[in-house]
C-alpha cells in the first residue's frame, strides 16, 4: 500500500476515515480506495431486511453483512488498518459510540464520508411499486440521509476542535436536484437537507482547517442497472456515463486529499 501505486494516487497515510454505509456499492469502494491510499478506515453499515427495489438485478444487494468484514480483511492483507461495526444511524446514541470505537481501534478521525442512506422510494402520486408518501417514508429517509449525517458532522467537529486539530475533510453523497426527485421525493428532500448541513459545515469550520463538499454521483452501477436504465442514460442530454463505484470513490479520495485543499462548500455534479 503505497501512494505511488497507480491505484493509489493520493497519500493519506496518517489519517483516519469513517465511511458510513460501507458494506456495498460506493461506500465499500470508498473504504477500499482510501485504505489503498494509506488511510486507516472505519466502516459502518446496517443490514437491511426490507424487500429490494424491483429494478435491482441483485436481490441480495442490501443484505451484504459479510462484505464489510471481507473489506477489513483485504485491507489488513495489504498492510493497512481497518475495522468495521454494524450500527443503526437512526439511533442518535450510536453516533458518539461509533466515534469512540473508531478512536479506540484506529485513532482520531479526520475524514468523514457520509454515504449511508435510509432510502425508500415514495411519491405524491404512487404508481406500481412506488409507496405513497407517509410519515413512515419521510422519517426513514430523513433519519439517515439528513439527521444522522448532521449528527455525524457535529460529532466529528466537536472532537476535532476539542483536540486542536488543523486538517479535516467531510464529504457527503447526494442525489436529486433543484426540481426535487420525482418518485423518490422524501429521499431527494433528505439529501437536500444533507447538502445544506454540509455547506454550513464548510462555512463554519473553515477556520479550523476543515473542508466540506458534496458529491453528486452519476448513475452508478451498484447492482441495480437494468437495460431500461442503460437506455435512459444513452438517450439523456444530461447524463453521459454509467460509473463504477470505484470511479466515484476515486473522486472522493481526491476531495479528502491535500490536492483538494482549496475545494470546499461545493456540490460537485458528476455526469
Amino acid at each position: 500500500m503505497t501512494s505511488s501505486s497507480p491505484t493509489a494516487p493520493f497519500d493519506l497515510h496518517g489519517h483516519t476515515a469513517i465511511v458510513t454505509g460501507a458494506n456495498h456499492g460506493i461506500g465499500a469502494a470508498t473504504a477500499r480506495v482510501l485504505a489503498n491510499c494509506g488511510s486507516s478506515v472505519f466502516l459502518t453499515y446496517l443490514r437491511q431486511e426490507q424487500s429490494p427495489d424491483s429494478g435491482t438485478s441483485d436481490p441480495s444487494i442490501e443484505d451484504r453483512s459479510s462484505d464489510a468484514q471481507r473489506i477489513v480483511e483485504g485491507v489488513a492483507a495489504n498492510g493497512g488498518r481497518a475495522a468495521a461495526i454494524e450500527a443503526d444511524l437512526s439511533d442518535a446514541a450510536n453516533v458518539g459510540l461509533l466515534f469512540n470505537a473508531a478512536e479506540e481501534r484506529l485513532g482520531p478521525v479526520d475524514i468523514l464520508v457520509n454515504n449511508a442512506s435510509g432510502w425508500a422510494a415514495d411519491s405524491f402520486r404512487p404508481q406500481g411499486e412506488l409507496l405513497a408518501l407517509s410519515a413512515t417514508t419521510v422519517d426513514q429517509n430523513f433519519a439517515i440521509d439528513a439527521r444522522a449525517s448532521a449528527l455525524m458532522i457535529a460529532e466529528f467537529a466537536h472532537r476535532y476542535v476539542a483536540r486542536g486539530a488543523s486538517w479535516g475533510r467531510i464529504v457527503g453523497l447526494t442525489s436529486g436536484g433543484p426540481l426535487g426527485f420525482p418518485q423518490e421525493v422524501s429521499y431527494g428532500a433528505a439529501k437536500a437537507a444533507q447538502d445544506s448541513f454540509t455547506m454550513s459545515a464548510a462555512m463554519e469550520l473553515a477556520e479550523h482547517g476543515i473542508t466540506a463538499n458534496v458529491l453528486h454521483p452519476p448513475v452508478t452501477d451498484t447492482g441495480w442497472i437494468t437495460p431500461a436504465v442503460e437506455r435512459m442514460v444513452q438517450d439523456s442530454d444530461e447524463m453521459f456515463h454509467i460509473a463504477s463505484p470505484e470511479e466515484v470513490a476515486n473522486l472522493i479520495a481526491f476531495l479528502v486529499s491535500d490536492h483538494a485543499a482549496l475545494i470546499t462548500a461545493n456540490t460537485i455534479h458528476l455526469r
